[in-house]
């Protein structure tokens, strides 16, 4: 996972803890996994999003009840016609096909187990407007929410909610090399009602909601955490 996402798996696994939730915490980097189980106290999981086996040795036998995909990588900022292939194949294969494998191999936990469960994709508000060279990045947030409907509409017979969160950006270090950019970041908030950034807590509230029993009847819905920048 990038550092946002570690951020907001940070957040949100503090808020499932605190919920009474047993957690774990994965993903590829060990260390920043530690961290969250040193800060949290969940479990940590390591495993490869981009390797299937990798993903269904890591879920299959566990009792799962609750899943936040929150990998993702942000690749590059280019323009359709001067975009890198190889960068846009793989921010698809973390964000869009990384998620889905774990979903595929949750689901099926799930479903043995018989009790239901909530899935929960952390998408972008790039997966619902466009934004100015985010092909490669807006382009596999697009494609995660429509595995997001497309598994609630499937899973929904197994008492299995799936949705997403849309959030704006989190100003995170990382973050900033872009969208800390003067001539970025004003015209952006500008247009956002809002016009601040979010907040790791702020996107990690809407996505316990939705894991929790608060959200039983919602499925299959993509949340913009974004300050109101999709509603223009």
């Amino acid at each position: 996972m990038n550092r946002s996402a570690s951020r907001v798996t940070r957040a949100s696994s503090a808020r499932r803890l605190r919920a009474g939730a047993n957690v774990l915490a994965a993903g590829r980097n060990v260390a920043q996994l530690e961290a969250i189980a040193s800060e949290t106290g969940a479990e940590p999981l390591p495993f490869d999003l981009t390797s299937e086996d990798s993903v269904r040795e890591a879920v299959e036998g566990r009792d799962i009840w609750g899943v936040v995909n929150s990998g993702g990588w942000g690749g590059e900022i280019a323009t359709p016609q001067d975009t890198d292939i190889t960068v846009f194949d793989k921010v698809m294969s973390i964000n869009a096909r990384g998620s889905l494998l774990v979903t595929k191999y949750a689901a099926r936990e799930m479903i043995r187990q018989g009790r239901g469960g909530a899935i929960v994709n952390v998408s972008s508000q790039a997966g619902l407007v466009a934004l100015a060279g985010h092909i490669s990045y807006g382009s596999s947030k697009a494609a995660l929410d429509n595995i997001t409907r497309v598994s609630a509409l499937e899973l929904g017979q197994y008492n299995i909610r799936v949705n997403s969160v849309n959030p704006t950006v989190v100003m995170t270090p990382m973050s900033a090399w872009y969208w800390g950019r003067p001539e970025i970041e004003r015209p952006f908030l500008d247009q956002m009602p809002l016009g601040r950034w979010a907040t790791e807590e702020e996107i990690a509230g809407p996505i316990v909601f939705l894991l929790s029993d608060a959200a039983s009847m919602v499925t299959g819905v993509s949340l913009p955490v974004d300050g109101g920048f999709t509603s223009r």
